[in-house]
């Protein structure tokens, strides 16, 4: 293990089921510096904070709005000094001293910003958001950072593996913002691998990102979230197309249900796996004032909770009926489509992470078609493609994948629609679909996934189903993705349920640009219909 990297107490060496973390030195005579911001968000006037320790007296600091070209705003050295760090710092945050503050001057315009810190040949990274004081941009770009927060294992915890519980070993119910991001979650390095790849048959599925992670010395989860793994492709890309974005986080939509009022349209990216009540709530009235959501994104799945200053996220998982203070109530954080929470994920974004998940890796849909399988080419989203009716859009760049989501559907004369029962509150229309799963299959030992296994589909079915039988955890594996028109009030939600959609914009795939770009910037259409078959189905 390289650089500040240690292994956990239950750590058996694999670099995709074993669990190894970056944390800071207790030597303070090693190299090293380390900083966090007080807060994910910031507009202009606002009191920029940044907590830090380091091995040194003083430390270089440099801070630059991201871009397609990175724009240095201020480069200074800071008085830094040696503080320790709590042994559950995952959970509790650092609480490391204030290093550095400033007001944020009116001309740092609004966009990403990474924080560099830099002493004896050590560098670490932080990030924040500036938001703007006034809308600059037609589009807002909602930055998952639920789901950045959840994967973060910097200091040994995240909501998967950590140092927590009765054996030490347990992932936490609880995270903070109150510490550094772990490496690759402010800036990848350029050789990093994507996550979708298909395994060769009959032999035991391998994760090539993990296995560069624990080889370099990088977070385990540096491609399943944060910045560079899905916003910042997608940021550039726009740039580069001269598409202005305002970007804002999830924790600016919680925090401020108004936001939002000053777009006509706004857009996720990536992997938006975590959402609170109060998200939703926000951004369900938005849209149903008439507001435009554009999401390129996968996995919509859990519900957390958040402090009052927003620094702690709780998501107590599987775990919620057991452990949650509010797991008698619909307000457990447990996943959306938990019986006990009432409020299915498809009544916001039409499609829902429980009836997909898993699509190009392990033994899930591995070797499946890599894109979406087209049944209505006429849609508008897809004018100018030239593609047509069973064609399959971004196979070439793997967009389907490595989360998705879907919903139950019924095919009549060619043509799929949502099924009965699926808690929609709006009329959609699935434009697109390959199958996905929660199953990583295997004919015997040789070709078993230890990683994605059968857990998850056994999970979904004694939640969903209330027992795992045979056919609870057919009915939990059997999946999809789609492509989705969702209108819903006098607004709507275009729903691209994929994690890597991005993978397209990457490798310059035109249909992938093609659509990317009828969804930003296009004329969606008529608002909900009035169809009364629909409205009884559906509607109540």
């Amino acid at each position: 293990m390289q650089g500040f990297f240690v292994p956990g107490p239950h750590d058996d060496g694999d670099p995709v089921t074993g669990h190894y973390y970056e944390i800071a030195s207790d030597d303070p005579s090693r190299p090293q510096v380390w900083g966090y911001t007080a807060a994910l968000s910031y507009a202009p006037g606002d009191s920029f904070r940044l907590h830090a320790m380091s091995s040194a007296s003083q430390a270089r600091l440099t801070i630059a709005r991201d871009g397609l070209i990175p724009r240095t705003v201020l480069e200074t050295t800071i008085a830094t000094r040696f503080a320790a760090t709590p042994p559950d710092c995952s959970v509790t945050g650092c609480a490391w001293p204030l290093a550095f503050e400033t007001a944020i001057p009116p001309d740092w315009p609004t966009g990403v910003y990474t924080v560099t810190l830099a002493v004896d040949g050590h560098r670490s990274q932080a990030i924040f958001v500036l938001k703007p004081a006034q809308p600059v941009a037609r589009l807002a770009m909602i930055l998952a950072t639920g789901t950045w927060c959840a994967y973060n294992d910097w200091g040994g915890s995240n909501h998967y593996q950590g140092l927590t519980g009765p054996s030490g070993g347990d992932f936490a119910a609880k995270v903070s913002l109150l510490r550094p991001w772990a490496t690759g979650f402010v800036r990848w390095p350029e050789d990093a691998p994507r996550i979708p790849h298909a395994s060769p048959l009959l032999t035991r599925p391998r994760y090539p990102h993990m296995d560069y992670a624990r080889e370099r010395g990088i977070s385990k989860k540096y491609a399943s979230s944060g910045w560079p793994a899905f916003e910042r492709p997608f940021a550039l890309w726009a740039e580069a197309q001269g598409i202005a974005l305002d970007h804002y986080t999830q924790h600016d939509l919680h925090a401020d249900p108004r936001f939002l009022d000053a777009y006509p349209r706004a857009v996720i990216v990536g992997h938006d796996e975590y959402w609170t009540w109060e998200m939703r709530d926000h951004l369900d009235a938005w849209v149903d004032r008439g507001g435009q959501l554009a999401r390129f994104a996968g996995n919509f799945y859990w519900q957390t909770r958040l402090s009052p200053d927003l620094t702690t996220q709780t998501c107590y998982k599987t775990r919620a009926e057991a452990e949650d203070p509010l797991g008698a109530t619909d307000r457990l954080t447990s996943f959306w489509d938990h019986p006990r929470a009432g409020r299915p994920a498809v009544a916001s974004m039409g499609l829902t992470g429980s009836m997909g998940v898993y699509a190009g890796w392990s033994r899930c849909a591995a070797h499946g078609a890599g894109g979406f399988t087209l049944y209505r080419p006429d849609h508008w989203a897809l004018k100018g493609t030239g593609l047509g009716y069973g064609d399959v859009l971004g196979a070439a760049s793997k967009i389907f994948g490595y989360e998705v989501d879907g919903i139950d559907y019924e095919t009549r004369h060619g043509l799929p629609y949502p099924a009965e029962g699926t808690g929609l509150e709006g009329e959609l229309t699935i434009i697109g679909l390959s199958l996905a799963t929660t199953l990583a299959h295997h004919t015997g030992p040789h070709d078993m996934d230890f990683f994605v296994g059968t857990l998850d589909a056994e999970e979904v079915a004694r939640t969903r189903y209330g027992a795992v039988t045979p056919e609870t955890v057919g009915l939990a594996s059997r999946g999809n993705g789609c492509i989705a028109d969702y209108r819903r009030g006098r607004g709507a939600v275009f729903n691209a349920g994929s994690c890597e959609w991005v993978a397209g914009l990457i490798s310059r795939e035109r249909p992938v640009e093609v659509v990317t770009r009828n969804v930003l910037l296009g004329d969606w259409g008529q608002a909900a219909s009035t169809d009364p078959l629909f409205a009884a189905r559906h509607m109540g």
